[in-house]
């Protein structure tokens, strides 16, 4: 019998009192949740929890108890909401959150004030808003004494996730070192917690330095991480990092490993009913099926990975998978759609704060695009702006290598056709000069089609024909065509 099962059998002293009853219950729901375990989570808070997002009947409680039931209902939503990928959950657990950290902090009860921050922070990162997670979690981190180790530690992993995911591996890593004392001593689940994340990191070292070593070495703490998991009973957190030990794989090329991994993460999540994991589990699998070029079966669980993502709100995931469907449909040739769906994921990452996100959806479009004239020059140009600014923060190696291959792409285009070149046509050579005049004489005119015909030395009728016929992706840039309007006067017959 362990800690948390002796507290349930707690619940039923009668010689407790109701608030004695409600801090116990919170107690133990802790407990499940650090465990990864959301349902038990739900069931030891009882009559406390209303359901996910809702909040709790509190107001007859002291501040205090007022404030912990608040905690672990906030904490509760946003992971719980996560994982059965409910719509709004996370905004509705930051409002608990943040009310539970105002009334510990009015107590006088700094490190539970820093607990709430700490779990805010998560609500961010999950929305991928991470210059606010980062934040947060920094303020929670300042009041922490060397009683709070425990909790110090738990907030330093999570900014080490926070830094990772905005490609900073450099930072992250410092702040893992800080911590490692901590975790030296402690329990299997926070052991488990430092491998994973020190994986997380060497894997991407291993681009940054190109030493080989360190993706050995993350392969080996995975594992390791993996085990500590499997003895904490965290069968959560052990699946997620089966699944980060298949991205290893993949980036690997060993994509048969990777698979097997997959299968037993997925056979986890798929238990626990766990539908925003299975998500990013599936998205994955699609990522090694690209590069298996089995491009069919990546689109088909795709379409589902989007739709979880989109219904839990969780942007920077989504951004993540629209842009893996935009390299899809590019290699099966719906190339419109393409398109279209690399700039939404770019609008969707960057509206939501996720900006090194946003930029590769950006070096994604000119990766897929902008060799042929599905981009114009001046779309080009834009779209190669906009993501060396996003990523101008970068530490990540394949980043960078990617940005530079981009620039050449867009130094290519600018600098036109030449002779040499492979599958040189004239025909195709004029086409493209004409749609750089032609697009120059638009921006010019403000979008007019008669303007820009003149500057061209055209006729409206013969520049509007060739935007129709031969520059159909120039139609952006042209003020929307005006009908006609037929004479009110009716010819009279003879």
């Amino acid at each position: 019998m362990n800690l948390t099962d002796e507290q349930l059998k707690e619940l039923d002293n009668p010689s407790l009192t109701e608030n004695e009853r409600v801090l116990l219950r919170c107690r133990v729901a802790a407990d499940f949740i650090h465990k990864g375990q959301y349902e038990a989570a739900r069931e030891a808070l009882g009559g406390l929890w209303l359901g996910v997002g809702q909040r709790p009947a509190v107001s007859n409680l002291p501040p205090a108890i007022e404030a912990e039931v608040l905690l672990q209902c906030g904490t509760l939503t946003g992971w719980l909401g996560s994982a059965r990928n409910v719509s709004g959950a996370q905004e509705q657990a930051k409002d608990m959150l943040s009310e539970a950290e105002r009334k510990f902090r009015a107590q006088g009860m700094l490190s539970k004030a820093s607990e709430a921050q700490y779990e805010l922070g998560m609500c961010y990162w999950r929305l991928g808003a991470y210059d606010e997670s980062r934040l947060v979690m920094r303020e929670a981190l300042k009041p922490l004494t060397g009683s709070d180790l425990d909790l110090k530690a738990k907030i330093l992993i999570r900014r080490t996730l926070v830094e990772i995911w905005e490609n900073r591996y450099y930072e992250a890593l410092s702040i893992l070192k800080e911590a490692e004392p901590v975790f030296n001593s402690a329990g299997d689940a926070l052991k488990g917690r430092w491998h994973g994340q020190m994986a997380l990191i060497l894997i991407r070292l291993a681009l940054i330095e190109g030493n080989t070593d360190y993706s050995d070495r993350a392969i080996i703490e995975f594992t390791a991480a993996i085990h500590h998991y499997e003895q904490a009973g965290h069968e959560r957190y052990c699946a997620t990092n089966l699944n980060n030990l298949a991205m290893t794989f993949y980036r690997l090329g060993r994509y048969k490993e990777a698979h097997e991994s997959l299968d037993r993460a997925q056979l986890i999540f798929t238990k626990l009913k766990d539908a925003g994991n299975l998500a990013q589990v599936d998205e994955t699998r699609a990522r090694v099926l690209v590069a298996e070029k089995k491009y069919r079966e990546a689109d088909r669980i795709l379409v589902g990975v989007i739709k979880t993502f989109e219904q839990g709100g969780e942007s920077a995931l989504l951004a993540n998978a629209l842009t893996l469907q935009g390299v899809v449909w590019a290699r099966i040739g719906a190339f419109e759609n393409s398109v279209n769906i690399l700039r939404q994921a770019m609008e969707v990452a960057q509206d939501s704060g996720a900006l090194a996100r946003a930029g590769l959806a950006a070096l994604t479009l000119i990766e897929e695009h902008g060799k042929t004239r599905r981009l114009s020059e001046s779309d080009l140009v834009k779209v190669f702006t906009r993501a060396d600014e996003l990523l101008k923060g970068t530490q990540d190696a394949e980043d960078i290598i990617r940005l530079r291959a981009c620039a050449r792409i867009v130094v290519k285009r600018l600098s036109g056709l030449e002779l040499r070149d492979k599958n040189f046509s004239f025909y195709s050579a004029v086409r493209e000069y004409e749609a750089r005049l032609i697009e120059q004489a638009l921006a010019e005119a403000g979008g007019s089609v008669t303007r820009a015909a003149r500057i061209l030395g055209l006729t409206h009728q013969n520049l509007g024909y060739m935007l129709l016929k031969r520059h159909k992706n120039l139609a952006d840039k042209r003020t929307p065509r005006e009908k006609r309007l037929r004479s009110i006067i009716k010819e009279t017959k003879e």
